[in-house]
């Protein structure tokens, strides 16, 4: 029996423009695909106005509510006049859009380039921006959706490329480097403490921030979760020990003109370096059936990329021991 078409394959420029125009606008035939593999995103050409960016969601992963409380964080930081891209609202208040099955949201067209992380300066703007965007993310918790912790992001990851992917002759190799990994981050975050999980955009890597005329933009709030606040700094960080100091000191200089720094945090970036390399291949490998995942990621579940990805969970093993980063 031939395999049935991926739900995303239904996305024809046809069905696209047709869903944009519930929303009262009328296309001008031009759509073209944008970079996203959790998501499918396109450009829709606007007739008598500008594009717009139309994102239609990966169906099963978030709840109609999920959804919402992302988009309600976005519209809440563009109202204390933050640069994010936020939802378009349409006149009777809603973001979150139903067509033919599918859910899909609309957004202004935003310029810019990736953010140089390596420019200290910019660290700095950074700073201050993710500094005023977690002031107005500790008011109040997401209600619906995900904290960012060992269960979720660790022991769940793990269980699925055990019992799906691994190949047998590295089953035993994984299982003990990542029993050992999960050990560990779990003594690490119980000895940091308390931490504050707060409202985050969870996944602040270059490409979800458009840098333009000196403004960050943050775009992609997709995998917003409860996090400590660290989780939106540390992907900033490259490079070796000094440098990553001298980085360090520039984001939370910037970030302490607008909320303060816990500095026990520190002690749980590499943990959270750890939980993300975990998750990633659980991420890739539950979207294993997308064919853009298999045609983008043809090197995963390959005996070359397990025996790599052991060797480098051993190496991260290694660094967890390391003593963090110092607060500047």
């Amino acid at each position: 029996m031939p395999e049935s078409p991926h739900p995303f394959q239904t996305l024809t420029p046809s069905f696209i423009m047709d869903a944009v125009e519930t929303q009262g606008f009328r296309c001008d035939c031009r759509t073209f695909a944008l970079n996203s593999y959790e998501n499918r995103v396109y450009q829709v050409g606007i007739d008598e106005g500008e594009p717009l960016v139309a994102k239609f969601y990966r169906p099963g992963r978030w709840s109609d509510e999920q959804i919402a409380e992302e988009h309600r964080f976005c519209l809440e930081l563009a109202e204390h006049e933050l640069p994010v891209v936020a939802p378009f609202m349409n006149a009777s208040g809603e973001s979150l859009f139903h067509y033919e099955g599918f859910r899909f949201a609309l957004y202004p067209r935003q310029g810019g380039h990736a953010p140089e992380f390596d420019n200290l300066y910019n660290l700095s703007i950074l700073g201050r921006m993710l500094g005023r965007i977690h002031s107005i993310g500790a008011v109040r918790p997401f209600l619906q959706r995900p904290f960012l912790d060992s269960r979720s992001f660790g022991r769940e990851s793990v269980a699925l490329i055990v019992e799906r992917f691994i190949p047998a002759d590295y089953r035993a190799s994984y299982t003990a480097v990542t029993d050992q990994m999960l050990e560990t981050i779990d003594r690490i975050l119980a000895e940091a403490g308390p931490l504050r999980y707060i409202r985050a955009h969870g996944d602040c890597h270059a490409g979800n921030i458009l840098w333009r005329y000196d403004v960050p933009h943050f775009v992609d709030f997709d995998d917003a979760c409860m996090a400590p606040a660290v989780q939106d700094l540390w992907m900033m960080l490259s490079g070796d020990r000094p440098r990553q100091n001298s980085q360090l000191a520039s984001l939370i200089k910037g970030y302490s003109e607008f909320c303060d720094f816990q500095p026990r945090e520190l002690c749980v970036i590499e943990a959270l370096r750890a939980l993300r390399m975990l998750h990633y291949s659980a991420w890739i490998a539950s979207r294993w059936e997308d064919p853009m995942f298999t045609r983008t990621f043809s090197w995963f579940n390959t005996v070359r990329y397990w025996g790599e990805q052991i060797l480098a969970l051993r190496e991260q093993l290694a660094v967890l021991s390391e003593p963090p980063l110092e607060m500047p």
